[in-house]
């Protein structure tokens, strides 16, 4: 498994580029210099605003992130020491996701385009995390296309066969949860704090994973799809075996321990097939690309890294920071649109459902020069 960092000594500063997240509950603005290097990154979770309510409620992401954005966004500038002059261009989420978030951001990225009088840059939020693997540093000698990629977030479970930049091939999807909602609905079943994930993976470590015999959903069947459903059932099966109110400290633990135990292993099932047909049509391809949210869970990364072992494969997976939502996935996004001559108009609405297989992801034709 390779896992990087990008460097920040002696950029190159044409070419900069603002990136601007704000599809969920993070609210991030980044700069990065044309080579990509990170000049400059800011986040601003809200766990706070929505840990009340045990999940993410839209209306306050979207008034946090009008909040927020501006004084991040100065905050980046100075960071990176540059005005907005010197800004190549702004990129803005926009799409898929919470469409009152996406709103905000990407009328706000507008706003620096008209003002700076720059290219605005309209990103696919899912692409964004496509390309993060391609950020310099995070994979020896760079990532050259095509490459398989294993998205696993809250919201996405899909694999995708990232064949060049706008030209992505979905090879199977989640017939039911994403791998995160299925973790956050588990940890809410257990008892435990939102966000769900990282508190059921860090109560996992105490468990037996071999104590509760819970299914794996679509294990051995053919194809990529996915199903998480089936499981979170019988997780909640299991715990109304117990008596009512509070758990025991290690059967929960237990439980937490077989439900991640379970994950991995349809993930790994899924893996197997996906990168058997993903090498059939692309025989000189050698790398599996895992991001999102769930990306960060070291028994994942690690069943992983196996199967991409036995098929000749090496995984990599970006640091523990650029695996959740951030702005730096969506300014490289950006940068590498730009070097395509790829920029939208303002009038570019924002859209919650945003395929990455959808016609609009493939680049225009370069203009023809006069």
């Amino acid at each position: 498994m390779q896992i990087g960092h990008p460097e920040t000594t002696g950029p190159d500063l044409s070419g900069a580029v603002l990136g601007i997240e704000s599809s969920c509950d993070e609210t991030a603005v980044a700069v990065l210099a044309g080579d990509g290097r990170i000049l400059a990154e800011t986040v601003l979770s809200q766990i706070g605003e929505h840990a009340p309510f045990g999940g993410v409620v839209p209306e306050v992401a979207a008034r946090a992130h009008l909040a927020h954005l501006a004084p991040l966004t100065e905050a980046a500038l100075a960071k990176a020491g540059l005005g907005g002059g010197e800004i190549a261009a702004i990129a803005a989420t926009s799409g898929p996701g919470l469409i009152g978030g996406l709103i905000v951001g990407a009328n706000f990225g507008k706003g620096l385009a008209l003002a700076w009088d720059k290219p605005f840059l309209p990103i696919n939020h899912l692409e964004a995390h496509a390309l993060t693997a391609r950020l310099p540093g995070l994979a020896e000698g760079g990532l050259a296309f095509p490459y398989l990629l294993l998205l696993v977030s809250g919201g996405h479970c899909q694999f995708v066969a990232v064949e060049a930049l706008g030209r992505y091939r979905v090879l199977g999807r989640t017939l039911d949860d994403a791998v995160g909602e299925a973790f956050d609905k588990a940890a809410k079943l257990l008892g435990l704090p939102w966000p769900g994930g990282p508190a059921l993976e860090c109560l996992a470590t105490e468990g037996d994973p071999a104590r509760f015999a819970l299914p794996r959903p679509l294990l051995g069947r053919p194809g990529c799809d996915f199903s998480f459903s089936g499981l979170k059932t019988a997780l909640a099966q299991s715990i109304a075996g117990f008596p009512s109110g509070a758990l025991p400290r290690a059967a929960a633990a237990d439980l937490a321990a077989s439900f991640q135990r379970a994950v991995a292993d349809v993930l790994a099932d899924r893996t197997d097939h996906a990168l058997a047909a993903f090498a059939a049509r692309h025989p000189g391809a050698t790398t599996l690309v895992l991001a999102g949210g769930v990306a960060a869970n070291q028994a994942i990364r690690a069943a992983l890294a196996l199967v991409a072992a036995r098929h000749g494969f090496h995984l990599i997976a970006p640091p523990l920071r650029l695996c959740t939502d951030n702005a730096v996935m969506v300014a490289w996004a950006g940068i590498e649109r730009l070097k395509c001559g790829a920029v939208s108009g303002l009038d570019h609405a924002p859209r919650p459902r945003w395929p990455l297989d959808a016609p609009d992801m493939a680049l225009a034709p370069a203009p023809v020069a006069a």
